[in-house]
């Protein structure tokens, strides 16, 4: 067994608190690393007080295959992104990617927003079943590598208004995270300014767009791009040296 989830069903109304350490005191007794996910469906606020008693837990309800469901459980994920890092991440359950729900583009925004968060990759579709583009969307190098950064901090929103977000993390090697989310039903151009971004907005940074792996170019101040409705822009930032 190299994971673990305990599930919120049938708990005969056990609180979380006394729930959980027994089955995490049993699985340290094994000698041997198991990944421990608590899912208690975000009742209990555990991302404030399980980070010594889990490997992840759940913020949120159970996620629907649709556009709607999965706004609703990122928009409640990012609120805890302070709790998390290396050895305890927040949870907003696994992905739909390849279920047939959203669309191709929604799901892709879909998996960057679930990266970005540091949550766990779990692929929730049939495997045996996967389209082509489904499973270019799973794969996603680039992508996968800012979920999997050692730094372990997850992004989160520094901007917003009712038709963009601006999502940003750090991570290894003095680079960042960006992502460039338009929830609403029109395209618009985003503007995300590096001081948002955390980092010095006075110097120049290498714009790479992770999803067309390729090199956009050098951004001094900030960086500007038009993204279609439901639909992300995400990239990785390095300064120029």
């Amino acid at each position: 067994v190299d994971y673990l989830k305990y599930d919120n069903c049938y708990n005969n109304n056990i609180p979380p608190k006394q729930r959980y350490p027994p089955m995490r005191d049993a699985l340290n007794s094994t000698g041997r690393p198991i990944f421990y996910s608590l899912c208690e469906w975000g009742k209990d606020d555990l991302a404030t007080w399980a980070g010594d008693v889990g490997n992840s837990w759940r913020t949120t309800g159970d996620i629907s295959d649709n556009w709607n469901s999965m706004l609703s459980i990122i928009k409640e994920n990012d609120k805890w992104w302070k709790y998390a890092g290396p050895g305890g991440w927040n949870d907003p359950d696994m992905l739909e990617v390849g279920n047939g729900g959203m669309t191709q583009t929604e799901y892709r925004s879909h998996f960057s927003l679930w990266a970005i968060s540091k949550a766990p990759l779990i692929i929730g579709c049939d495997v045996t079943n996967i389209s082509k583009y489904s499973l270019s969307i799973l794969s996603a190098k680039e992508v996968i590598a800012i979920n999997q950064d050692s730094l372990g901090i997850q992004g989160h929103i520094v901007n917003q208004t009712t038709n963009y977000q601006v999502w940003t993390g750090p991570l290894t090697n003095n680079t960042v995270a960006m992502l460039l989310f338009n929830p609403s039903s029109k395209s618009t151009t985003i503007t995300a300014w590096l001081s948002d971004l955390g980092i010095d907005s006075t110097k120049p940074y290498y714009v790479r767009d992770v999803w067309q792996q390729e090199n956009i170019g050098a951004f001094t101040g900030s960086f500007s791009t038009k993204v279609d409705s439901h639909d992300v822009f995400m990239a990785v930032l390095t300064p120029v040296y």
